[in-house]
């Protein structure tokens, strides 16, 4: 359904119109295009002409577009920007603008100019007032924003600071992204149709959308439900307070709407709302992992408060503690020392090490009482968090399992070799319960 935008994030050629002059931001999305390893030709456009350096290699900055691309950034002053569509309409098929000073300024007559323009030529637009887009596949990071690692997370953003913060957190995170787009004003495309290209593009796993209003309400509730048949669909709705509705409306002139027909919205569309920043990173950890869990949960731990609290959240979320079967509990005890609780959570007590645990997941794995593990691990100096790691990586066992190694210096090893393996950690016992909550969802 939504392939059509294809070249937007797997572009063969780019263009980019703006000041090149060091610290523009014409110059800093060539800077990362040119780093990320874009393998297209790039096209600096600049009526002054002249060169450019970045990344160790020099262009010659063309006055004008003379060959086709596929995709033009632009990132001149907003009252220029239509007549440069119309000039280059022929030769591009989509035009990425970043340019502000649009409607979100009330200057709603240029952005109209700009869509007819646009239209004229069949070019689609991306923005205005938006902060470009990522194709992480085709190592096309048309953006100024930080670059990512490769991965399975499309990230679509009204709001540009916003996805830049995200894409931040989301390095510092461990997550993996396919593409990122801030669409800004929304004067052409929009979520609807970004969530429709996302639902069938191979290397997309998971969707997560930003949002502060939508301007065709039918159109969105369609689109999000034909991709949330495909994919999980992870949507943050910002502006759910009458003074948060207001502040969305002067950001990017979106209708924000009442709240409460969102909700009912996600509700109906099959997609899973989160309420905050944080929560968001750990749904798209969770799905990068697995499809899907159920709601029966068993803990594992080497510490007792934490599992305490894994099994006060879980059953705040609305999550079972799973009963264990009988056969599952006399096994345990076979070879677990007498101080440990095989009661669920299981607690192996604080000297742990990687026969313990690996016999404990394999053992409880074969349980049909249990659909997934939660495993915490809070080493003693005497355990290296390796030895534990290995265990999960290393376990006999088709059932999601979450982690929860913490923390800080002393877990550092094992979230190496976890990350590694694909296996992405939750910081606290809280988080990789929500982590559980999210895939029971689905």
């Amino acid at each position: 359904m939504g392939r059509e935008l294809e070249y937007f994030f797997y572009p063969r050629s780019v263009a980019v119109f703006g000041s090149f002059r060091e610290g523009a931001i014409a110059r800093e999305i060539l800077r990362n295009i040119v780093e990320g390893g874009f393998e297209g030709e790039v096209v600096p456009v600049n009526p002054r002409g002249g060169q450019v350096e970045v990344a160790g290699r020099t262009f010659e900055i063309v006055r004008k577009l003379e060959r086709s691309v596929d995709v033009a950034i632009i990132a001149v002053p907003a009252k220029v920007v239509p007549s440069l569509i119309d000039e280059i309409g022929p030769l591009v098929r989509g035009a990425v603008v970043i340019s502000a000073g649009f409607s979100e300024v009330g200057n709603r007559e240029l952005e109209r100019e700009l869509v007819e323009k646009a239209k004229k030529h069949g070019i689609r637009l991306i923005g205005p007032n938006c902060a470009g887009i990522f194709g992480v596949h085709g190592k096309f990071f048309g953006s100024f924003e930080v670059r990512v690692r490769k991965g399975g997370l499309a990230l679509i953003s009204q709001s540009g600071a916003f996805g830049g913060a995200a894409l931040a957190m989301g390095n510092e995170e461990g997550i993996g992204f396919s593409a990122f787009v801030s669409y800004g004003n929304a004067a052409d495309l929009n979520e609807s149709d970004f969530l429709e290209y996302f639902a069938d593009d191979p290397n997309t796993r998971v969707i997560a959308l930003y949002i502060e209003g939508v301007k065709d309400g039918r159109r969105f509730l369609r689109a999000l439900r034909y991709a949330s048949v495909r994919k999980p669909v992870i949507v943050l709705k910002a502006g759910k307070s009458a003074s948060g509705a207001r502040a969305a409306a002067s950001h990017t002139g979106s209708l924000s709407g009442s709240y409460e027909i969102y909700r009912a919205a996600f509700r109906q569309a099959g997609a899973i709302e989160v309420r905050e920043m944080e929560e968001l990173f750990d749904a798209a950890k969770a799905f990068e992992m697995h499809p899907k869990a159920g709601r029966r949960v068993v803990v594992i731990t080497n510490s007792g408060g934490p599992g305490v609290l894994a099994a006060d959240k879980l059953e705040e979320l609305g999550l079972e503690m799973a009963g264990l079967s009988v056969e599952t509990v006399e096994k345990l005890r076979s070879f677990l020392p007498p101080q440990c609780s095989v009661k669920n959570p299981i607690d192996l007590i604080a000297d742990a090490d990687y026969t313990r645990y690996r016999r404990t997941i394999e053992t409880v794995c074969r349980d049909d009482n249990v659909d997934a593990i939660l495993v915490i691990c809070v080493p003693p100096i005497f355990v290296p968090s390796g030895e534990v790691a290995r265990a999960v990586i290393e376990a006999d066992c088709g059932k999601p399992i979450v982690v929860n190694f913490m923390a800080g210096e002393l877990v550092r090893d094992g979230l190496e070799l976890l990350e590694k393996d694909g296996i992405k950690n939750f910081p606290t016992p809280e988080r990789a319960a929500r982590a559980l909550l999210w895939l029971s969802l689905r």
